[in-house]
């Protein structure tokens, strides 16, 4: 199994060669903690974090 790749401008798991929501291309696999953002609107997490969209987010890259 290959390890994920997350964005390390918005830090959102990504599947293909650019990122989904920032067009970026500067990928880590090194990272720590996952946080899945459901509904951005009503997530006091997502709020507090500055995150817009939902998905797949790292909590901390390097």
């Amino acid at each position: 199994m290959a390890k994920e790749k997350v964005c390390k401008n918005c830090k959102v798991f990504v599947e293909g060669v650019t990122c989904p929501q920032c067009k970026g291309n500067q990928f880590t696999t090194i990272y720590q903690g996952k946080l899945n953002i459901l509904d951005s609107n009503k997530s006091f997490i997502a709020k507090q974090i500055g995150i817009a969209q939902k998905g797949r987010y790292a909590i901390k890259v390097r």
